[in-house]
């Protein structure tokens, strides 16, 4: 039951950024410009990639050339190509959103979790750091992506169990992503934030997996990217942090 609770409070620090974004309305119009850039973005990529998904299963699968069913079974390559760019589309809009936006949101998150007394590095030191990360977290993010991207084929399976994996594996991901900014800033690198988060995986998950089904709706993401990033300072600053844990550097 306590595992229950965690999740739901960790989808309840959403909703605590949410309403601190709806009571900060300058900072969540801060923080629609990147989000709505990197918007723009993936859904030109999103279009082309509907667009070519027929051709580029058809590519994929010239073994099935002489089957009498080829159509039916390259109609669901192409929505499975489709369906995984999507995934893969949600997964890493975070990053490229958070390194579009690395100012806004480091000013966005140190106004929802003021840290007295520490020293701000400019955006553009922790930037490269940040992009490097990032690039960690999405091989990771691959590496159980992809299994789970064949896995789908499985009949009854792929269908039912997938899914919910896959949610769970994004959910987790995304969590790693927003909750960087706040972590960052108090001192704490990749390995650490890893830690801090499986230490509370079930308010990680709740977090991450409200976050990821949000972020399907389209333009949602856009809308919810500033209550995202308010909500995992939040999460950070009440629920990851404790008095025991170092302070940050220059606090």
């Amino acid at each position: 039951m306590r595992s229950v609770r965690d999740f739901a409070a960790g989808i309840g620090f959403f909703f605590q950024g949410l309403g601190w974004v709806a009571r900060h309305g300058k900072w969540w119009l801060f923080g629609l410009i990147p989000a709505l850039i990197a918007f723009v973005v993936y859904v030109v990529a999103m279009i082309f990639l509907g667009s070519n998904a027929t051709s580029l299963a058809e590519f994929l699968t010239p073994f099935a050339d002489t089957w009498g069913w080829r159509e039916l079974f390259r109609w669901l390559v192409a929505a499975a190509l489709f369906l995984g760019g999507l995934a893969l589309a949600v997964l890493t809009f975070t990053a490229v959103t958070l390194a579009i936006g690395e100012p806004f949101y480091e000013r966005l998150s140190a106004e929802v979790d003021p840290l007295p007394g520490a020293e701000e590095q400019p955006w553009w030191r922790t930037l490269p750091r940040s992009i490097r990360d990032s690039l960690v977290t999405l091989l990771y993010v691959l590496l159980f992506t992809v299994p789970l991207f064949f896995l789908g084929f499985v009949p009854v399976v792929g269908q039912t169990v997938v899914p919910v994996v896959g949610a769970f594996v994004s959910g987790f991901f995304l969590t790693v992503e927003l909750t960087t900014l706040a972590l960052e800033r108090r001192g704490h690198a990749r390995k650490e934030r890893f830690r801090l988060l499986r230490g509370n995986l079930a308010c990680t998950l709740g977090f991450g997996v409200g976050v990821f089904l949000l972020f399907l709706v389209p333009f949602v993401a856009v809308i919810a990217m500033p209550a995202a990033v308010a909500g995992a300072a939040l999460l950070v600053r009440t629920r990851l942090i404790t008095p025991a844990d170092p302070a940050p550097a220059g606090a």
